[in-house]
């Protein structure tokens, strides 16, 4: 059975792999600004990341963000200012802020616990065997990851082994096009009709689309992207591991 250490770099689970990576903390609050809760998917933080995306979702919703902002684009600010739901909008605003703040921290925090693992370089596992599942380690191609996550948010999750966080993304995906009505729009579209096309769409899930689909390119392709960094750093371990004593002459 696989021993718990004090700083591991990475854990297998049935859920995927939880790591320690270096990032960028503007980075990620500015993902958390795109869609709170984004920014701690990053960092491997999911249950903190579902609870403000739904969180998000909610608030918005009662708090009509969404349609504010199209009449605002538009400069339609009175409409903008009668839609809003003021007693949500405070609550709304609260959170927001706290998600941006907590993915900065949390960033800074965890890129100083990467440094610490880095240096302790506790061996990493390659695979684990559970009756739910298989989970490993192994070289992923990040374009890949991106295309799935492209053509169906979810899809490059799936790529890349996190089934929950895929199925999570695939459930909100579906809940978005139904209620944008994006997808008959862009048929209405391609036959030529594009007065209907536009009449259709439903702003308030509309807005939402953008941000998911980039959130779900990004994840999938520098998931890929760490899931390779460890892949060759476990193979490294194994074979030092392994052959750093074993008496072979490559050269006569």
């Amino acid at each position: 059975m696989y021993k718990q250490v004090r700083r591991p770099l990475a854990i297998i689970s049935v859920y995927g792999v939880s790591y320690l990576q270096k990032r960028d903390p503007l980075m990620v609050a500015c993902w958390s600004v795109f869609f709170p809760g984004f920014g701690h998917y990053l960092l491997n933080q999911y249950v903190r990341g579902t609870l403000f995306t739904l969180s998000e979702v909610i608030f918005n919703s009662l708090s009509h963000v969404n349609e504010a902002i199209v009449f605002s684009f538009g400069g339609q600010f009175e409409m903008a200012k009668s839609v809003l739901q003021t007693r949500w909008l405070y609550g709304y605003l609260v959170i927001f802020f706290y998600c941006i703040w907590s993915s900065y921290r949390s960033t800074i925090l965890q890129n100083k616990m990467a440094g610490l693992a880095e240096i302790e370089s506790e061996p990493l596992q390659n695979n684990i065997l559970h009756p739910l599942e298989i989970q490993y380690l192994e070289q992923k191609s990040p374009y890949t990851a991106a295309i799935y996550s492209f053509f169906f948010p979810g899809l490059g999750q799936v790529y890349n082994h996190r089934f929950c966080l895929a199925f999570y993304a695939m459930f909100w995906w579906w809940i978005y096009v139904t209620f944008s009505h994006g997808y008959e729009s862009i048929f209405y579209l391609f036959m030529g009709n594009m007065t209907h096309s536009i009449s259709i769409l439903h702003p308030h899930w509309l807005l939402f689309m953008p941000s998911v689909m980039g959130g779900s390119i990004y994840h999938g392709f520098i998931t890929a992207i760490e899931h390779n960094r460890l892949f060759k750093l476990e193979q490294r371990q194994h074979m030092i591991e392994r052959y750093q004593n074993a008496e072979v002459s490559i050269f006569p």
